[in-house]
């Protein structure tokens, strides 16, 4: 098992990836999770209305987390400073498209059928994700035509 993390993961320079991928599921399963409890009135989240009346939806807190993963990601010179852009990138996208829905729309559809869009976003991504962790990349050269 040792032999194949430091090969295939620390050495091929994956560890970044699968941390962005595993913070994005985590991030989606947890967010779903509380989101729902709001919803039945249960949780610590329940409440989730300021006193002024205004919402912030989860999506804010994914831009910012976006944005300093970013500069993390950009502004230092390897680890731990990737990792853990990787896993802010990786919370904050989760957070951003577990609400697409609602930004496309600008209404909160989140729990209509147009919210659907979100879970098919985030489930798209996931897959890229776990796509590009495992070696699956696609073919972005254009085909060499014959006789070239």
């Amino acid at each position: 098992m040792g032999d194949w993390w430091q090969h295939d993961i620390v050495e091929a320079g994956k560890l970044p990836l699968l941390l962005c991928s595993a913070a994005f599921v985590v991030t989606f399963l947890v967010t779903r999770g509380i989101t729902r409890m709001i919803r039945a009135g249960r949780g610590p989240f329940r409440d989730n209305v300021s006193a002024s009346g205004t919402h912030v939806h989860h999506a804010v807190y994914g831009i910012v987390l976006l944005i300093l993963g970013a500069l993390v990601a950009v502004g230092s010179a390897g680890p731990p400073y990737h990792e853990l852009a990787a896993i802010a990138v990786g919370i904050g996208t989760s957070l951003v498209l577990d609400e697409f829905a609602l930004i496309l729309h600008l209404q909160d559809v989140y729990w209509t059928q147009e919210g659907r869009l979100s879970v098919e976003m985030v489930s798209l991504t996931a897959g890229c994700l776990m796509f590009a962790l495992v070696g699956v990349l696609p073919n972005l050269k254009p085909p060499v035509a014959a006789g070239d």
